[in-house]
């Protein structure tokens, strides 16, 4: 009897950069800057040196995620936040609300800068393997290693848009939107603005919250969910044999009428079919049918998480 139908699909070998379009940045200068962006992010960025970049959000005060960034401060002092370019402008305003007295500047900086998406044979190999480690280039260009998606190294570049492509080859947008969700680490775009706090994301566990910093916008909510054991809601891969969206909503077998999660990210897979990340209820992940859009939709197939979850406190 052939086994075909069960052996899963063979991948492409990844490699290559992509100019990611999607993505802008926030440049944050001024003797403040580090201490002002303390005080309104999910992570410390007071002790942020220059080896390392941050994943962090800015929350509602009632802990809900309005945007995520992979931010770094560069040689010069300068920090950049690295964020979906549909919240972009909307965001700055926010931040920029909050300065008050502070000596800090934010300016929209995604004009000058240009945002990289980097696999395989393509991330620098004096980058660190940790995830999170920054190098700095003579050039201007600044490397940020990011969690593997399916064992495929991959890389941030910021760099001057006048500033040389990476070498190597090509990556198709699709390749590196389908890595990112296979790296389970997602962040914040315009669908699911204010959907989640940073937990129902696992933000907690790829490094993204720190719970020994200061207060924050909607700290208190997000401490809480952490120290009392209640989260309730995590984030999973998926896979599906339809085209899936973000914000799109998935039903549990158990009930046909309220959703139990919500699509955080989706990309069509290079073996086709469809992979995504999904915020549910812990509850429902447990077993179960779950379909997308609704009771009758398409079937999702839950895999194992890239990264183990940190435990409740």
């Amino acid at each position: 009897m052939s086994t075909s139908s069960t052996q899963p699909p063979i991948l492409p070998e990844l490699h290559g950069a992509v100019r990611c379009e999607h993505l802008g940045v926030i440049r944050v200068v001024g003797e403040d800057a580090a201490q002002f962006l303390h005080g309104q992010l999910t992570h410390d960025f007071i002790l942020l040196d220059t080896q390392h970049a941050r994943l962090a959000s800015f929350c509602s005060p009632k802990g809900r995620m309005q945007a995520s960034f992979v931010g770094f401060k560069r040689p010069d002092g300068e920090i950049l936040l690295v964020c979906s370019r549909d919240l972009l402008q909307a965001t700055l305003k926010r931040l920029s609300m909050f300065v008050m007295r502070a000596k800090a500047k934010l300016s929209d900086a995604s004009e000058e800068l240009a945002v990289w998406g980097l696999a395989g044979s393509a991330v620098a190999s004096k980058l660190p393997a940790e995830p999170w480690s920054l190098v700095h280039e003579t050039d201007g260009s600044d490397w940020v290693r990011l969690y593997p998606g399916q064992g495929v190294a991959r890389a941030l570049r910021v760099a001057p848009v006048a500033t040389a492509a990476p070498e190597g080859q090509a990556l198709s947008m699709s390749d590196w939107l389908w890595l990112e969700v296979m790296s389970g680490v997602v962040g914040i775009t315009q669908p699911v603005f204010e959907f989640f706090v940073p937990q129902m994301l696992n933000h907690e566990s790829v490094d993204g919250v720190n719970f020994k910093k200061g207060c924050y916008p909607g700290q208190e909510i997000v401490a809480r969910s952490q120290f009392r054991g209640t989260l309730k809601r995590r984030a999973y891969t998926v896979a599906s044999g339809e085209p899936l969206a973000v914000g799109q909503e998935v039903f549990h077998a158990s009930d046909a009428e309220q959703p139990c999660g919500t699509v955080a990210a989706a990309a069509p897979s290079p073996a086709g079919g469809w992979n995504a990340v999904v915020s549910m209820q812990v509850s429902a992940a447990l077993g179960g049918a779950l379909r997308a859009g609704s009771a009758k939709g398409p079937l999702l197939t839950p895999l194992p998480l890239p990264y183990p979850l940190l435990a409740d406190i």
